[in-house]
């Protein structure tokens, strides 16, 4: 039977045989398994390789992304990490411009030394990917939305000039789960989770995955991934499939509050930007409710002043000050300094990421709460 997204979540990939019954995916804590016999295996030899409970949330990830197959791994740069290794010195990348700091710490030091190049472009801009294009460019990279300024790209329009031109297409997903998107419905290839932000939804687990649909490609990133073993353990493997039961309740909050927040930052005085997927006012809302079934929880904004953005930070007293995203509680995130201290300034100016920006991660606590926190921290 094909299930919806809320009982995936809630079920898991209803493959689960365990002999006593359990509802509760068991935790296999187990580095090595006993062989029946010579030649004989019960289908795990080693956990790096596979483990029960690890299979049990790929398959999972893999039915939520309408995927064939999922690697989970030990963080998500791990697995961005180990992504890298299907290409070879002298290919060329095209990746947006606006995104986590640490995927381009990782390209800038890592990569280039390994010999692949990459381009950042706006690829919000299906025209700017095109010229960027060269013979030896072998993927496009997309964060959609992107962080922190929410720039979205045509997922499907950027597959079809990706296909068109022998390239593969990347897309993190992390922003808006696959409760809310399904990017290889719309063409492509890898799509890369942090499972630590709304996955996992807890702020106490780290883990990453990879999520494809061509049986190819899978076979080439499983030989990487048990190769070289950034694999996520047992336990870390239960807490998310503990955390990825209330995805699709806690997205829906997490939405419901952020479009309030959203709209109560618009009207502020001090705020001269307020960035958000859901908001009608956005040019390219036409894109975003076509491609997703949502909007999320993340918020960008910008002040009238550094002054304002710094003090807002340090009065904040049930939101938290924190760099990262995705869990129950709301954080507030001073990108500049934190998620994007790696982007070389530059950069970093010419995208908007400045000391007037703030990046929040909106929660799921009683939204007049919120609001009043807001509220007592803008004063």
């Amino acid at each position: 039977m094909a299930f919806a997204a809320e009982t995936i979540c809630v079920q898991g990939s209803n493959e689960r045989k365990d002999p006593f019954g359990a509802i509760s995916m068991p935790i296999y804590q187990n580095a090595a398994y006993a062989h029946p016999g010579l030649g004989k295996s019960t289908g795990y030899d080693y956990s790096r390789c596979s483990n029960p409970t690890r299979d049990e949330v790929q398959k999972t990830v893999a039915l939520l992304e309408q995927g064939t197959e999922a690697l989970a791994f030990s963080t998500g740069m791990a697995a961005i990490t180990a992504m890298m290794e299907i290409f070879s010195p002298g290919d060329h990348l095209i990746a947006t411009d606006d995104l986590y700091g640490g995927t381009l710490r990782l390209w800038n030091t890592i990569s280039h030394k390994n010999g692949i190049s990459v381009d950042c472009v706006d690829t919000s801009n299906v025209g700017t990917v095109k010229a960027a294009l060269r013979p030896e460019t072998k993927a496009i990279y997309l964060e959609t939305p992107s962080n922190p300024m929410m720039k979205v790209a045509d997922i499907q329009a950027i597959a079809d000039l990706a296909h068109e031109n022998g390239c593969l297409l990347i897309v993190d997903n992390t922003f808006l789960s696959p409760y809310f998107q399904k990017p290889l419905t719309l063409g492509a290839d890898i799509v890369v989770h942090s499972g630590t932000k709304y996955l996992e939804g807890h702020n106490d687990t780290l883990s990453g995955f990879l999520v494809v649909k061509d049986n190819a490609l899978y076979d080439q990133l499983y030989n990487i991934y048990k190769t070289t073993g950034a694999c996520l353990s047992a336990i870390d493997s239960w807490l998310l499939l503990r955390g990825i039961k209330t995805l699709a309740v806690r997205m829906e909050q997490h939405q419901k509050n952020a479009l309030a927040i959203a709209h109560w930052l618009e009207q502020r005085p001090e705020v001269e930007e307020v960035y958000y997927i859901g908001l009608d006012s956005r040019p390219d809302k036409e894109l975003i409710d076509r491609q997703c079934s949502g909007y999320g929880g993340m918020i960008s904004f910008r002040l009238n002043s550094a002054e304002k953005a710094v003090k807002i930070l340090e009065s904040v007293k049930l939101i938290r000050f924190a760099e990262s995203l995705g869990g129950v509680e709301s954080l507030l995130t001073y990108p500049m300094k934190q998620t994007h201290a790696d982007v070389p300034v530059e950069v970093r100016e010419t995208l908007g990421v400045d000391e007037k920006l703030l990046r929040m991660s909106v929660g799921i606590e009683n939204i007049d709460d919120l609001l009043a926190d807001l509220v007592q921290a803008f004063a």
